[in-house]
C-alpha cells in the first residue's frame, strides 16, 4: 500500500511569493519525488473557470462572490487530498482567504503543511505584479475584501526582500525534514 502524500499549501495575499517560493519549492521536491504534483490556484481557477460543470457556472457568473470563491477553494483542496490519498505530494500555491477553508485541510488532509507567506502592504504595493494595488481594481482581497489571515501556520515565513526566494526554500527544505533520506516502504 502506498504511504499518503503530503500536501504542502503555499498561502498569502497576492504579490506575496507563494507562486514562486512553491515553484521552486516544487522543482527541488520533484528531484526526491518524481511523481509530486504543483496546483497553482491562479491556473486551476482559468481551467475550471470554464469546464467544471459543479463550479464553472458558479465562476462564470459570479466569479468573486464568497460562494463562488469558497467552491472554487473546496475544489482546488478536494483534488489536493485525492492526489495524497494516491501517495502524491502535493505544492499547492493560492491565497485561500477564509479560514474555514484552511481548516477544512487540517480535518481532512492526513499529511497537511500550511506554509503562510506574509509581507507588509508596503511590499505588496512595490510588487504588484498584476497591477491589482495600483489599480482602481474591485474584490481585491486584502484591500476591499477582508483576508482571514492564517493563525494556525506550520510555519510562516515574512518574504519582504530579506531572503531570496531560494534561500527561503532552503530554509523549507529543512523545517520539513526534507533534506534526509527517504525511508525505503515496508514489504
Amino acid at each position: 500500500m502506498k504511504e499518503t502524500g503530503t500536501v504542502y499549501f503555499f498561502t498569502g495575499l497576492a504579490g506575496a511569493g507563494k507562486t514562486t517560493i512553491g515553484g521552486l519549492f516544487y522543482q527541488r521536491l520533484l528531484k526526491k519525488k518524481p511523481e509530486a504534483v504543483l496546483l497553482d490556484g491562479d491556473q486551476i481557477r482559468g481551467s475550471i473557470g470554464d469546464s467544471s460543470p459543479d463550479t464553472g457556472a458558479v465562476l462564470n457568473e459570479n466569479r468573486y462572490t464568497t460562494e463562488a470563491r469558497k467552491s472554487g477553494a473546496k475544489f482546488l483542496f478536494q483534488n489536493c487530498r485525492t492526489l495524497s490519498e494516491q501517495g502524491k505530494d502535493v505544492v499547492c500555491c493560492s491565497i485561500s482567504m477564509y479560514s474555514d477553508i484552511r481548516q477544512w485541510n487540517r480535518e481532512n488532509i492526513k499529511k497537511y503543511k500550511e506554509i503562510y507567506i506574509k509581507v507588509n502592504q508596503e511590499t505588496l504595493y512595490r510588487r504588484d505584479q498584476k497591477k491589482l494595488y495600483s489599480s482602481s481594481a474591485k474584490n481585491v482581497v486584502g484591500v476591499d475584501l477582508p483576508y482571514d489571515e492564517p493563525g494556525h501556520s506550520s510555519i510562516v515565513i515574512q518574504n519582504d526582500g530579506g531572503e531570496s526566494p531560494d534561500a527561503i526554500v532552503d530554509r523549507l527544505w529543512v523545517f520539513f525534514e526534507l533534506d534526509r533520506p527517504l525511508e525505503e516502504p515496508e514489504a
